[in-house]
């Protein structure tokens, strides 16, 4: 694991930079014995966690909810926010798309479909909805769940998102699904989905001026309101949304796209075909950024008028989440070997550094999902293609597994913390389980 020295690498046995071997190995050894110690068999084959820790399940795909519909397949990035009278709402995304093998919400054959009005569908097909959207769960006091609905209806492919700081959760849609003889509407957009106790369903309305790409992630900066994107593909771009009216990102804005300085059209993928090393880990790249037109991108093509502007070139970016005074997204397939890299952006200073780059798949492999710890680890959920584990990164540098997919090789989603700071809410995708862990949160 090569890692940056400017915020993980703090011991004086890992000092020499240029052996990434050895700081791999120095900074796997100090996360072994500084996290939560060893993982555990989970009797119930499950998720395998440190001693201390337990698990819940709160959901299963096919349960039913109380608005009447069943809970959606493919649970993906979620987010959790402080609800009325001590209660956590958890709004989860549901990665499917039209006529989907896993179950929808409206059941295997549809035949709950009239348990809610077409109005509130963004694309009701033509015989078959699409069957992506986003759900919420009210969480009680005590961590039970006191109610699930379907907050937001007839999209594809949710993907990842966002929550913003004015209380909602922007759900994106990973496709570039035009309107045929299946679909009602084109696809590839962001949603903006109200967080509500009751049940209460988003106005469908895509948010076109973020633009249409494979939108993978957003993290919005708390300062300033704007909204930052990754891109789900080879030859991705990062991309920011400068809303008119900050809070109110269906009012208008500009999609821009990010620039290192005096290093036009950089490749930051590493990639061992391309010409030499372009990017190490802990160089901190001056940035800029551009202004993206013809956002509604009919021929999809915002990365390559982005390129040819001199915007930069990533590894398909997914995960992204605001921490740590920084927005953090991981590039699931850079590298050298391909094994994943994360980056840091800060808003603040313009500057974008890679932040880890992993070489050995026994270490992490493929991050997708992240979120930042209320103490400031980093916690990655991997998408690779044996065991999946959820990965925590210390702001010392110690790397250490903190849960492991017991149940199948199904990746792990939608990591992220009850605002209170006392459970973790993890996704296994696939058959669609969704957990609450519990355990001794040391740090501070």
């Amino acid at each position: 694991m090569s890692i940056s020295r400017r915020y993980f690498l703090k011991t004086a046995a890992a000092v020499s930079v240029g052996f990434t071997g050895l700081q791999r190995n120095v900074a796997y050894a100090a996360g072994v014995s500084a996290g939560y110690g060893p993982l555990l068999m989970d009797p119930g084959g499950i998720i395998d966690l440190p001693a201390g820790f337990s698990y819940r399940v709160l959901s299963r795909t096919g349960d039913a909810m109380r608005d009447g519909l069943l809970v959606p397949g493919a649970p993906d990035a979620m987010a959790a926010f402080a609800g009325p009278q001590g209660r956590t709402l958890l709004v989860c995304n549901h990665e499917l798309t039209a006529g989907s093998l896993t179950a929808g919400g409206f059941g295997e054959k549809n035949e709950r479909l009239g348990q809610l009005d077409r109005e509130w569908f963004y694309d009701y097909g033509r015989g078959t909805p699409a069957l992506g959207g986003t759900s919420t769960l009210v969480l009680d006091p005590k961590g039970e769940v006191e109610r699930h609905y379907m907050s937001l209806a007839g999209t594809i492919r949710n993907c990842a998102g966002g929550p913003t700081p004015w209380g909602s959760w922007v759900t994106c849609e990973e496709t570039l699904q035009r309107a045929d003889e299946f679909h009602e509407e084109d696809h590839g957009y962001n949603f903006e989905v109200p967080v509500s106790a009751q049940i209460k369903r988003a106005q469908p309305i895509p948010l076109k001026q973020m633009g249409r790409f494979n939108h993978e992630a957003v993290a919005v900066d708390p300062a300033t309101g704007i909204v930052y994107q990754t891109e789900d593909a080879g030859d991705s771009l990062i991309y920011r949304y400068l809303p008119e009216q900050p809070g109110k990102l269906a009012a208008g804005g500009q999609l821009q796209a990010l620039v290192v300085i005096d290093r036009p059209s950089l490749d930051t993928r590493n990639w061992e075909d391309e010409e030499g090393l372009q990017v190490r880990v802990g160089d901190r790249l001056p940035t800029r950024w551009i202004d993206i037109d013809n956002v509604d991108s009919p021929e999809n093509d915002l990365r390559y008028q982005g390129f040819d502007k001199g915007a930069t070139r990533f590894a398909r970016g997914e995960g992204m989440w605001y921490g740590n005074d920084a927005i953090y997204f991981a590039c699931t397939s850079g590298g050298a070997v391909k094994k994943g890299q994360v980056w840091r952006y800060e808003p603040d200073s313009g500057t974008l550094e890679l932040f880890i780059e992993p070489d050995d798949a026994e270490i992490i492999e493929n991050c997708d999902n992240l979120t930042i710890a209320p103490w400031g680890d980093v916690l990655l959920c991997e998408d690779g293609p044996e065991d999946q584990y959820v990965v925590g990164v210390t702001p010392a540098g110690e790397l250490y597994k903190l849960g492991h997919n017991a149940f199948n090789t199904s990746e792990f989603a939608g990591a992220v913390f009850s605002p209170d700071g006392t459970e973790l809410y993890v996704n296994i995708q696939n058959p669609g389980i969704t957990l609450a862990i519990r355990g001794p949160w040391q740090r501070t």
